[in-house]
């Protein structure tokens, strides 16, 4: 087993420590340090906020399924994560 998985968030390659959530590969992919995974009926962009779930502004379509929650789910090799950014 390795102590990395690598995956894509939004077209860039990712590489995380093993058992790190989808949220924490979405922070590290981020290029103007704004972490953001989907948008407000209003357009705006939202990001994660309780970390476990509950308030759910951290979903995102993972591997072709929409509404995932970043926070509570653990990358996979080879996993696709497309956010509010990546989304068109």
């Amino acid at each position: 087993m390795s102590d990395f998985v690598v995956l894509d968030v939004d077209g860039h390659s990712v590489r995380v420590a093993a058992g790190s959530s989808v949220v924490a590969a979405i922070a590290l992919a981020t290029r103007d340090g704004v972490v953001a995974t989907r948008r407000s009926v209003t357009g705006a962009l939202r990001g994660p906020l309780c970390g476990m779930g509950v308030c759910q502004e951290c979903r995102v379509t993972i591997d072709g399924v929409a509404h995932r929650l970043a926070c509570q789910t653990v990358c996979a090799e080879g996993m696709n994560v497309v956010t509010a950014r990546g989304a068109q």
